[in-house]
């Protein structure tokens, strides 16, 4: 059965999409078949993967219609497509389930739906044994999609920047994961915490680095993703960072990250 993963931090900003994206290609890369579930309304999954964005060589033009996907994960949780409906290959071992703006509407229009907190759940449960790791990207919002995304993966990963502000809302996030594991998903667990965009040059990042560390402790991974132009530039061009800049710092941050996912990074249950 494959690995379900979510990233997710309410605070936007924070390389919460870019995690998604190029955790998944590095494990792609490795041999694993990938799925990658944009649950943000923002698209930005979506579009960095270039599914409804230009590639490199039209970066200018104007986006219209026909490269916006026909069907999302809109349609799943509407109940109106099935999920292998609305998956589009986006390269070798790695498959995209793309989003729409018209997820912002989810929490009014999926309100009075019994189960609604499974939907997402349910959905994927008809298409994991395709794959060996489903990685969730969640919406910088703690409603009903992110309520989704954590009810339907075994373990989160919260990406947090260096700066003094990370950890503002991030003892709110674990507790939300708490009460989630109690009601929906028991097997729910943090997978860690990710330190971003960090400038180990500057004395205030690594000062907040060693707060993050001594708040957290074990839960924050290893791999430190440093702050790299490549990684700010690639969703431009609709590429993940491997395709964009292979040698690029954050390329090899990101490939070092894949393989502590892949070696099994302890995984500590919220409140242990």
């Amino acid at each position: 059965m494959a690995h379900l993963i979510g990233i997710i931090n309410q605070k936007g900003g924070v390389g919460k999409t870019t995690t998604a994206v190029n955790l998944g290609a590095a494990l792609a890369l490795s041999g694993r078949r990938v799925l990658l579930v944009d649950m943000d309304p923002q698209s930005n999954l979506t579009t960095h993967l270039g599914l409804g964005a230009p590639r490199r060589e039209d970066v200018e033009e104007v986006i219209d219609a026909s490269q916006v996907p026909e069907h999302t994960i809109y349609d799943v949780l509407k109940g109106q497509k099935k999920m292998k409906e609305i998956i589009i290959k986006r390269s070798e071992n790695i498959d995209v389930a793309p989003s729409s703006l018209f997820l912002s509407g989810a929490d009014l229009e999926l309100g009075g739906v019994i189960g609604r907190e499974l939907l997402l759940r349910n959905a994927i449960k008809e298409v994991e044994d395709n794959y060996d790791t489903v990685i969730v990207d969640c919406p910088p919002a703690l409603g009903l999609l992110s309520l989704n995304a954590l009810a339907a993966v075994e373990s989160v990963i919260v990406p947090v920047q260096s700066e003094y502000l990370a950890l503002h809302g991030v003892r709110q996030l674990l507790d939300t994961i708490e009460q989630v594991r109690s009601v929906y998903n028991p097997a729910l667990t943090v997978g860690g915490v990710l330190v971003c965009l960090h400038d180990g040059r500057k004395r205030l990042a690594r000062a907040v680095y060693d707060t993050i560390k001594g708040y957290f402790g074990d839960l924050v991974f290893d791999t430190v993703i440093r702050t790299n132009v490549s990684l700010a530039e690639a969703p431009a061009t609709g590429e993940t960072i491997f395709e964009y800049a292979p040698k690029s710092t954050g390329a090899e941050d990101y490939m070092a990250f894949g393989q502590e996912i892949l070696h099994g990074k302890k995984k500590a249950c919220v409140g242990e």
